[in-house]
């Protein structure tokens, strides 16, 4: 299997508000970039749409270093969280309905074809690809917001 490094982020100007989401994929030493964004969103909505994003862009079953600073989506991986609400009829522990399950339902499906580990990343905290990515979300939101529709 080939290895990628995936680096993830979501911004969301107010939330909900315009919110945009930033990816870099690494594979051999080599880059690229993708972003988008959505006039009215959730920073949570973001985040998740980094990762299916970037996930999306690979073309046969990769073995994926995700790194994100979203402990939502962090912890709900790593800690089967979504995968137990999903068998539950998207209901969470305690019993509330779970947020986002349209993206989630993509994000497991994902999660079936490649063999992600997840490293959670401190945000704003001087991590050279959290940081880019950063600025890639925002640009993202900024865009969304001038054009009054998902870019």
């Amino acid at each position: 299997m080939k290895h990628v490094e995936i680096f993830t982020d979501g911004a969301c100007q107010g939330n909900p508000g315009p919110g945009g989401w930033g990816a870099i994929l690494r594979f051999n030493g080599v880059e690229k970039e993708i972003s988008g964004g959505d006039p009215d969103t959730t920073n949570n909505r973001m985040e998740l749409m980094a990762v299916i994003r970037a996930l999306q862009c690979l073309k046969e079953p990769c073995a994926v270093t995700l790194c994100s600073d979203s402990q939502y989506v962090c912890n709900a991986i790593e800690k089967g969280w979504a995968v137990k609400w999903r068998q539950n009829g998207w209901r969470k522990a305690d019993k509330s309905p779970a947020l986002n399950t349209d993206l989630w339902e993509i994000l497991l499906h994902l999660l079936e074809i490649h063999r992600v580990e997840i490293v959670w990343v401190r945000g704003h905290n001087g991590h050279p690809e959290n940081e880019r990515c950063d600025r890639l979300a925002v640009a993202g939101a900024e865009r969304a917001k001038a054009a009054g529709a998902v870019v």
